[in-house]
């Protein structure tokens, strides 16, 4: 279903980006990186956190983690994620596979200043094996996301 939906979503919002889907695992920045061809900075990952009562998604490049002075300052509370069984209730997609396009229900979606390093990024696409290639500009304009800095390289 996760991965019809992101089908659906490019579909519809964005008929001339492709969903790449692999023959192998792509669940990890790692296998991401390799299955794609690309630096594991460039594969966009997709946090869920929780933010009080409300989810919000960050995508931020493959080799960043979060800066949690940076994360408390822009949102006022200590980082925290989606545990592994809420992931999937809240976006509608398996870890591994977690994107900002064809959510399961609506969130606040950021994108990482980092993200601007590169011309193309590769997020997931709602399965632990599939993918687009997207501009960072494009991702942000497709979900409405707001651009933040809160990552450390």
């Amino acid at each position: 279903m996760s991965l019809a939906s992101v089908k659906q979503f490019f579909s519809e919002h964005a008929p001339d980006i492709d969903v790449i889907e692999l023959a192998q695992s792509t669940a990890t920045v790692e296998l991401a990186a390799q299955g794609h061809g690309v630096e594991p900075a460039q594969i966009a990952k997709t946090l869920a956190l929780k933010v009080g009562d409300d989810v919000i998604l960050i995508v931020t490049r493959g080799d960043a983690r979060l800066d949690n002075k940076k994360y408390k300052a822009r949102f006022g509370t200590k980082a925290r994620m989606l545990g592994f069984d809420e992931v999937e209730a809240e976006t509608g997609h398996p870890v591994g596979g977690v994107c900002p396009f064809g959510l399961a229900k609506p969130h606040n979606i950021y994108c990482d200043e980092s993200l601007k390093a590169y011309d193309v990024v590769v997020p997931a696409a709602g399965a632990t094996n599939a993918a687009v290639h997207i501009s960072p500009e494009r991702i942000a304009e497709l979900t409405g996301a707001e651009w933040v800095d809160v990552s450390a390289l």
